[in-house]
């Protein structure tokens, strides 16, 4: 059965139209507190309680006090961190043995746009029959506990300060950063106040960007999707590397001293590669969009590599399932499962930069045996509803590139899971036949709904 509000990373949209209205999220905090939080083995004086963090769109103030009122609705308390990025949420949330997390963020997107997503009392992502639960619960009228159950809330005044310790606990006791300068490019997110810090208390010096959030400027010319920016900064610091996260601080770019740019696959293999020195590593979960190239250098290294459905969630779930410890995106996302319970950028930042202090190399050095595939990626906007893989033009389209690329390659045609567009991916050893057809298919999908 599909979801109505959920897509692949919580509820989002655009601010003030449904589901992003303050009216659909308080009842969204009532469904989740009735669907989430576990009352059985709480002290019978003591309600469940859960931790709401936000980045900095200013939509955010609105949407935390609807989920508030929900949650309390619900006789659930509330404990309020305030700006602190996604992986923090799910840390704390475990830290602080709470029942569940809860982070109001449309992660890479516009200020305009915001959204809600959950996390378990295990720091993880919600599984798609809690969710379908919850959605069940918001077709059911809002009630309201009495008021000798309502939930309160707080402040968690030392939220920042928790976190960036732990960040730099997953950091080797016999490193440090010293003689490094570092740009740090937060997005103007979540993030601004947290990862400068980790890196400096770890002994680099941080040149900032993206650290000057006015609610309105989140991801802006800036962050891991719009890495300009840390290139540019880079060079004109004579850095020796350079970091960008994005609003939420989920996810990861890097850039060399060259102004190189560094995406997740290749960061995600720096780490693979420095993990198998002298212990075998079994496997590493990727995605349908992770790099042919990406796994034929894990192959090399003797490295199995799993393809998962796009999202981290459902990376996680491969991880979980093979006994994995290491997975990502190319966009960046990476999970390091024994360092933390979700992505983290912040912390797969340190992972890689423990590699190379390590080794003594720099990204170049480290990534000398990765060669990736050219790749030509095209967001399609599509109706609501269409069916594209019925279509018998854009089979057609998509026959017709396979046999071009002739087992060279790879043809991908999936649909967003936070809005609407499909996404069409080609991949293969020549960047000029991989550009044409992916346009061809691209061609295809307009001329079918008559574009």
């Amino acid at each position: 059965m599909g979801r109505k509000y959920f897509g692949t990373d919580g509820i989002r949209g655009r601010v003030g139209r449904t589901p992003i209205t303050p009216d659909f999220v308080m009842r969204l905090g009532f469904a989740a507190g009735s669907a989430l939080v576990a009352k059985d083995g709480l002290p019978a004086n003591e309600r469940p309680a859960v931790l709401i963090g936000k980045d900095t769109r200013i939509s955010g103030y609105m949407l935390e006090a609807s989920l508030e009122a929900g949650f309390s609705a619900a006789g659930v308390d509330v404990m309020l961190c305030g700006p602190m990025p996604t992986p923090a949420v799910a840390y704390l949330t475990r830290a602080l043995r709470l029942q569940a997390g809860v982070v109001i963020s449309a992660s890479h997107n516009p200020y305009d746009d915001n959204g809600i997503k959950f996390f378990s009392a295990q720091g993880t992502k919600l599984a798609d029959a809690v969710e379908r639960e919850i959605e069940a619960l918001l077709d059911q009228p809002m009630t309201c506990m009495d008021s000798v159950r309502l939930g309160k809330a707080r402040r968690v005044d030392d939220a920042a300060g928790r976190y960036i310790e732990f960040c730099k606990s997953t950091f080797p006791n016999d490193l440090d950063l010293r003689g490094l300068k570092i740009v740090v490019d937060s997005a103007h997110g979540a993030a601004y106040h947290v990862a400068p810090s980790v890196f400096h208390e770890l002994g680099a010096e941080i040149v900032g960007v993206g650290d000057t959030p006015n609610g309105l400027n989140i991801n802006h010319e800036v962050g891991a999707t719009a890495p300009e920016a840390l290139r540019r900064a880079v060079l004109d610091a004579r850095a020796d590397c350079g970091i960008a996260l994005d609003g939420d601080g989920d996810r990861l770019i890097m850039v060399d001293a060259a102004g190189a740019l560094y995406d997740g696959d290749q960061l995600l293999y720096v780490i693979a590669r420095h993990r198998a020195l002298g212990r075998p590593l079994a496997g590493v979960a990727g995605t349908q969009m992770s790099n042919l190239g990406f796994e034929h250098a894990l192959a090399r290294l003797g490295i199995a590599c799993g393809r998962a459905r796009v999202g981290d969630r459902y990376v996680l779930e491969m991880m979980q399932e093979k006994g994995w410890l290491l997975g990502g995106e190319n966009s960046g996302h990476i999970i390091c499962l024994d360092r933390h319970t979700t992505g983290d950028g912040i912390i797969a930042a340190l992972q890689v930069l423990a590699a190379l202090r390590a080794s003594n190399e720099t990204l170049s050095e480290a990534c000398a045996d990765l060669t990736l595939y050219p790749q030509k990626l095209i967001n399609v906007r599509m109706p609501a509803g269409f069916d594209w893989a019925a279509d018998a033009g854009i089979r057609s389209a998509v026959k017709a590139a396979e046999a071009t690329l002739d087992g060279g390659g790879r043809v991908l045609l999936r649909p967003s899971g936070t809005e609407p567009l499909l996404r069409v991916m080609v991949e293969g050893r020549e960047a000029v036949l991989v550009t044409g057809q992916a346009e061809a298919i691209a061609a295809a999908v307009r001329q079918a709904f008559g574009e």
